[in-house]
């Protein structure tokens, strides 16, 4: 008597039917459906947003920007400077150790042009400078001893005095006497100083490449004795007149050495190192850096003073408030190098951006065409659902036929 086997709870079936069904949808290969639209002006307008952006990526994202270099920025720099020159004022010869602050010849260094000099300083009580507020006053009784302006030139002693010059009066300080403004003189410095050299050597090194290369020729020991920069001629001689750099800038010497001001040397070293190195080369610029117009802070000065002895002790001071031109030497630069990483990825993304001009056509002939409906029908089919139909009302799945997979609305290609 033949055995009869159990049948498999109806769970159990529907579970492997179903298990079957995703399996067979894993394995199976889909592909996206063309549809071949014949319309002229749909087909002007799909090439020319094609063309535009294969020109966008081929002219500026590779050519202009040269995305298929890896890059660099900010490279490694070292900057030396040295003034040369001397210049006269109405009382002596100056050389270069009295009119450049600091000496020492880095990046950031002012030539001072004018001088406003209050000379034999002592430390005593003298009338308070009129420029500080509340420093006028008619009688002891307007001054506060003790008082310690922050703005002002000392220690109030609380009497009221006559000022330096006129019939005003000021309160009494215990200071540095007389105060700036009680005597000070004038000199300018700036007759000679547009025919000072300025020498500025720069190295820069781009440590992702390991390139380096510095602003001067690599020539006889007396190169730089006998040249002077230009641009065309003798780019790798590094030393500008002073004149030249002010020039450059678009600022007037005379009023720029009267009132002070901060010039920037803007050297550029933008590299592309697929070409040779004598390619790479610094580009300079020069601009005013301080606002000139601004009424409460135009130009440029600092202060400071010489001291003198006697018998070791330090008895009087010569206070020097300086104006002058400061130069801020700055380093910019970019170099850049084949790759494959950024080769591939802007490929792959301007292949991927020329799809947009699919999605353009695809959302005009679904919004404005006048047959939007018969090309939304053929664009999307909608598939009858026979799987999940039988697996909801627990019967055996057929297996699909091929009207299973015919569309709900025939129409031909012929409408659109």
């Amino acid at each position: 008597m033949a055995s009869v086997q159990p049948r498999l709870p109806e769970r159990v079936a529907t579970a492997r039917s179903l298990a079957r069904g995703c399996w067979s949808a894993f394995l199976d290969y889909e592909t996206p459906k063309v549809i071949v639209v014949r319309n002229r002006r749909l087909g002007v307008v799909y090439r020319a947003v094609q063309l535009l952006i294969l020109l966008y990526f081929v002219w500026y994202v590779f050519i202009v920007q040269k995305s298929y270099q890896d890059s660099e920025t900010g490279p490694e720099s070292s900057i030396i400077t040295k003034v040369k020159g001397i210049t006269v004022s109405e009382h002596k010869v100056w050389d270069v150790e009295e009119y450049v602050k600091p000496p020492e010849g880095g990046s950031v260094f002012s030539i001072i042009t004018r001088i406003e000099v209050t000379p034999s300083q002592t430390l005593g009580t003298c009338p308070e400078s009129m420029k500080i507020h509340n420093s006028t006053c008619h009688s002891d009784d307007d001054c506060v001893a003790g008082e310690l302006d922050m703005l002002g030139s000392g220690l109030r002693t609380g009497r009221c005095v006559p000022y330096y010059h006129g019939d005003s009066k000021t309160c009494e300080v215990s200071a540095w006497c007389p105060v700036e403004d009680g005597s000070s003189v004038s000199q300018f410095l700036g007759k000679m100083a547009p025919n000072f050299t300025i020498l500025i050597k720069n190295s820069i090194h781009y440590p992702k490449f390991k390139f380096s290369k510095g602003n001067i020729a690599s020539q006889k020991n007396d190169y730089l004795k006998h040249c002077t920069f230009d641009q065309d001629s003798d780019p790798y001689c590094p030393i500008f007149r002073l004149g030249f750099i002010v020039e450059q800038a678009g600022e007037n010497f005379t009023e720029l050495a009267h009132k002070g001001g901060v010039i920037g040397v803007i050297i550029n070293w933008d590299c592309d190192l697929d070409l040779s190195e004598s390619e790479c080369n610094p580009k300079y610029s020069f601009r005013r850096l301080d606002p000139k117009h601004a009424a409460a802070s135009s130009g440029y000065n600092f202060r400071f003073a010489k001291y003198y002895k006697i018998n070791g002790t330090t008895t009087t001071r010569t206070l020097i408030k300086a104006y002058g031109i400061r130069i801020d030497v700055i380093v910019h630069g970019q170099a850049g190098k084949f790759s494959l990483i950024p080769t591939i990825i802007n490929l792959a993304t301007a292949l991927t951006s020329i799809g947009v001009g699919s999605f353009l056509c695809d959302w005009i002939l679904l919004t404005f065409m006048n047959k939007n409906k018969v090309y939304s029908h053929k664009k999307f089919d909608k598939m009858v659902d026979t799987f999940n139909q039988h697996i909801r009302e627990r019967l055996p799945v057929p297996e699909p036929s091929q009207q299973d997979f015919l569309p709900t609305n025939p129409k031909g290609l012929a409408q659109l």
